[in-house]
């Protein structure tokens, strides 16, 4: 089997997944953004605003489903050829969204004080990133139905408008960044909140275009019925919501296991982990287009084709994952001076950017075969591989190394690169070769 694949069937797969890329890269940024213009208020303010985006993420996990509910199900409405109301998952997905996630937005904004405080014992980090986190709550729900969009969007072979909205968000979102939290004029500076207020500011404007987009490429997308579809979403939303949910909570609860060690080790690993966002990318992007291709050719009754796609895609992602990490590990110090301003963070966290550069493209085949697993259909033995290995793995591996044996930040790094994540692409990877889903059926 040849190393590379042949050139047709790279294009297709570069052609639907370099505007998810391109999208994800954006969002990628925005957030790297925001760390830049926050580490000019301090190790404090990197270590609130880190807690408080993955507890927004832990939240909005619950939800983390809706994209895969939408695209894998679309996907084989086109592979079975049909054309008739192919955004009727969308419009089921999109009404639960609406439904249920402001409700829990608001009471988790309510007591975002207490969940600051849940992670972290420093009572500034529980000042500085209060407000923060209420927006970031606020924004998600905007997040969370722009995610059900990108799902229809990839699932219709057109990513490429998911892009676009992507960057009429950047658009709000630069500018108003610096100006909410620096001030300019008569604005008054609001600070380490103005990053949040932004995010809330690009998610609903996102979310308006998004439906704008809907509107005029799936005229009355909104109407019809939803009680034939809502098996079919459950059945993929909640298995993958309840993974990302406890995988998040997992996520949020590293950060406690890095809190006892320090919150100079917290600044540290907050950048870290949102490096892992940008290194990441090709086996994020090109997992969904992946996906898409896996769905289709499901649809379409060829698992054989799916097999094909799903390959090509991992040696096309594994190797641009490879190119990118060099710089993490060929120059770590540079990459880390660009988030964090105090010598002594940088300091703690350059080896495990050498690592994170090194491992990249071995945790990348683990990140591509979940996806291409959501595009069959294979949900669920997904959550139970990557819950075993967070809780049974990471947690107590972490604490074990990082906190008790005192190896700090780098003995938590090295369990979450090697125990982990190594060991997750390797089950994972024996879950595609045993070709169960091949069997699997939504409808």
């Amino acid at each position: 089997m040849s190393f590379f694949p042949p050139a047709a069937r790279a294009r297709r797969i570069l052609r639907l997944g370099l505007p998810i890329m391109g999208g994800m890269s954006t969002y990628t940024l925005l957030e790297l953004v925001d760390i830049v213009f926050v580490g000019f208020f301090g190790t404090v303010a990197l270590a609130a605003v880190g807690i408080s985006v993955f507890l927004t993420f832990a939240y909005l996990a619950l939800f983390g489903g809706v994209s895969i509910a939408v695209q894998a199900s679309t996907a084989r409405l086109v592979g079975e050829g049909t054309r008739d109301d192919l955004a009727r998952f969308l419009r089921t997905t999109l009404l639960l969204v609406v439904a249920l996630a402001p409700l829990g937005a608001l009471l988790l904004g309510w007591r975002a004080g207490d969940l600051l405080a849940l992670i972290s014992d420093d009572p500034a980090v529980r000042e500085t990133g209060t407000t923060y986190l209420r927006w970031s709550f606020a924004a998600g729900v905007f997040l969370t139905v722009n995610n059900a969009y990108m799902g229809f969007w990839n699932a219709t072979d057109r990513p490429h408008l998911y892009f676009r909205v992507v960057l009429v968000q950047a658009a709000v979102k630069l500018p108003l960044n610096y100006l909410l939290m620096f001030g300019w004029g008569p604005l008054p500076a609001f600070g380490v909140a103005g990053a949040g207020m932004a995010t809330f500011a690009a998610a609903l404007v996102g979310t308006i275009y998004h439906a704008a987009t809907a509107n005029r490429e799936a005229g009355g997308y909104w109407r019809g019925p939803i009680r034939t579809q809502l098996g079919v979403v459950f059945r993929l939303m909640l298995p993958a919501g309840t993974q990302q949910f406890l995988e998040n909570l997992a996520l949020t609860l590293m950060f406690r296991i890095v809190a006892m060690v320090g919150t100079v080790e917290v600044a540290g690993y907050t950048v870290l982990v949102n490096l892992i966002g940008a290194v990441g990318l090709p086996a994020w992007g090109l997992g969904l287009a992946g996906a898409t291709l896996v769905g289709q050719a499901m649809g379409a009754g060829d698992p054989a084709a799916a097999n094909r796609w799903a390959w090509d895609v991992v040696k096309v992602g594994t190797l641009a994952m490879v190119v990118l990490g060099i710089p993490f590990w060929a120059a770590p110090e540079f990459i880390l001076g660009l988030f964090i301003h105090d010598p002594a963070a940088i300091e703690i966290a350059t080896w495990p950017c050498r690592i994170l550069g090194i491992m990249i493209g071995i945790n990348g085949i683990g990140y591509l075969f979940a996806s291409l697993l959501y595009g069959a259909g294979d949900v669920a033995r997904v959550m139970y591989v990557n819950l075993a290995t967070q809780y049974l793995v990471l947690l107590p591996g972490a604490w074990l190394v990082g906190v008790h044996l005192g190896y700090g930040l780098i003995g938590v790094w090295l369990v979450h690169q090697f125990a982990f994540r190594a060991l997750n692409a390797g089950i994972l990877t024996v879950l595609w070769q045993q070709r169960r889903w091949a069997k699997v059926k939504l409808w």
